[in-house]
């Protein structure tokens, strides 16, 4: 069938995942965007004909992000360089003739924004063909933004059923939560994967029916695991069996390792973990991500190197299943759920994480039965509360910490249905500035230092104290990720 923005793809983004992880591939993602549509053409070219099953991304520009719409159209007018690529400025046509050729049903495409005034994206990205993006009520307001989350709220469900209506059958609509990479770093993992899944009821409520699950790596191998995992049965558990899903991993999203040889450690870490916990897609990063916005071929190096990790952890060629049903299989379903390998038994299991994040999720569903109001009145008191977080609409009365052994923790929880972490030997679980600082720079350290860690990967008995003192200018430590985010704030 054709419509508006051209035949609708034989398989959606959900379901070419899906086949991808059947036949035993984890999916790669880059984040990358160009003003330029001649430069933006040739990252997706050369992202689909990386060594590695791959899929395309369009990142939009800052103004575009914030809803400046004309800011954008003036910079491109004036030829002023933007840091993505500027969807709702440029012709329909010309978003047309960036795709044509290069996304089909062997290349999916996606949009990623950060918006909490989605509108103009949808109208436009469905305009030009394409049906998947990613958001979130919650986690494109807070931490960093200025929104009032009511108004967030609102804006996305009206977003969710635009892009349902805009994207009819045969194509089929994907929205990705971003609630599982909620502030970067030192959110603890409980709190992330039940933002994920809150926002994942979100869009299914507002006629959503692909979605993925976002989740970003943090600062233990353990632990990450347990969240993944915990992530998985909680959408077994509480997702309508109609709906497809998949959960996408995240490579570190804080404080990056300075030198090339620790940045592909964590990178090629982050591959093992999505195929062993159970995630089918991940979203990379670059060994020029502590220093600039990377280039094309960093970007093609970065999936490459994924790719091969991934691929020497990935037991066998999975059998195909179907149904959600089947989460004890050792191999998930059909691509639909992750390859949880010879331990999937562990899935089931009441982990620390899953405890956790359950316990934030049937609080927030036990205000009403609409997820959207009751996501406002969890943040209103304080059920759900972002630590490190000043945004106006979140209490601020959280915070984390890193235990001796390198998981997150709770070192307060204000009203929050969870209980504070046990505090380290011999210190406060409170941080303190240089407590806080040495948290932010931890993972770093370990990939750039694995001379001063066990062979665990986990932090050893010569666990250095971290850095002191911030950055200085010119410090690569600290530098924004795709959204033009920093670490959390002191």
């Amino acid at each position: 069938m054709t419509g508006p923005g051209g035949p609708a793809p034989a398989r959606s983004f959900g379901r070419f995942v899906a086949d991808a992880a059947a036949a035993g591939q984890l999916v790669v993602q880059p984040r990358m965007g160009f003003g330029d549509p001649v430069r933006m053409r040739a990252g997706l070219e050369r992202t689909r004909f990386a060594a590695a099953t791959t899929v395309g991304t369009l990142t939009i520009d800052s103004y575009t992000r914030v809803g400046d719409l004309a800011g954008a159209r003036a910079a491109l007018a004036e030829g002023v360089p933007l840091n993505g690529y500027p969807i709702t400025a440029h012709p329909v046509e010309r978003t047309r003739a960036l795709l044509a050729g290069v996304r089909d049903d062997s290349f999916p495409v996606q949009v990623r924004h950060g918006s909490s005034r989605p509108e103009a994206i949808i109208r436009a990205l469905t305009a030009a063909g394409l049906d998947a993006t990613e958001g979130g009520p919650v986690s494109y307001c807070l931490p960093y933004g200025r929104t009032p989350l009511r108004e967030s709220v609102d804006n996305w469900a009206r977003g969710c059923e635009l892009l349902a209506e805009l994207a009819p059958p045969p194509r089929v609509p994907h929205l990705e939560t971003f609630g599982g990479c909620m502030l970067g770093q030192l959110c603890p993992p409980g709190l992330l994967v039940a933002l994920s899944l809150l926002e994942g009821l979100f869009f299914v409520e507002h006629g959503i029916r692909e979605i993925s699950l976002s989740y970003a790596q943090q600062t233990d191998r353990a632990q990450d695991t347990e969240a993944v995992r915990a992530l998985r049965r909680l959408a077994a558990e509480f997702l309508p069996p109609a709906v497809d899903w998949h959960v996408v991993l995240y490579t570190y999203m804080g404080v990056y390792p300075a030198t090339e040889a620790g940045a592909y450690r964590l990178l090629r870490s982050s591959a093992r973990l999505a195929v062993l916990a159970g995630a089918q897609r991940l979203i990379v990063k670059t060994a020029a991500e502590a220093h600039r916005i990377p280039t094309v071929g960093e970007n093609v190096r970065a999936l490459e190197v994924a790719a091969a990790a991934a691929a020497a952890e990935w037991p066998s060629p999975r059998p195909s299943g179907t149904g959600v049903d089947a989460l004890d299989s050792p191999y998930g379903v059909d691509g639909l759920m992750g390859p949880a390998g010879a331990d999937a038994p562990e899935v089931l299991e009441d982990s620390e994480v899953y405890v956790e994040a359950r316990a934030f999720v049937e609080a927030v569903l036990g205000i009403g039965k609409e997820t959207g109001a009751a996501l406002r009145i969890a943040f209103d008191r304080g059920y759900l509360d972002i630590p490190y977080c000043l945004h106006p609409d979140n209490a601020g009365r959280s915070r984390s910490f890193v235990d001796a052994g390198g998981r997150l923790r709770w070192s307060r929880v204000g009203a929050m249905p969870v209980a504070p972490g046990p505090a380290p030997a011999g210190g406060p679980r409170a941080l303190t500035a240089d407590g806080l600082l040495a948290a932010l720079y931890t993972v770093a350290q370990r990939h750039d230092r694995p001379d001063l860690y066990d062979a665990t990967d986990r932090p050893g008995p010569h666990r250095p104290r971290g850095l002191r003192g911030r950055p200085g200018p010119g410090d690569p430590r600290g530098r924004p990720d795709e959204h033009g985010h920093h670490g959390p704030p002191g």
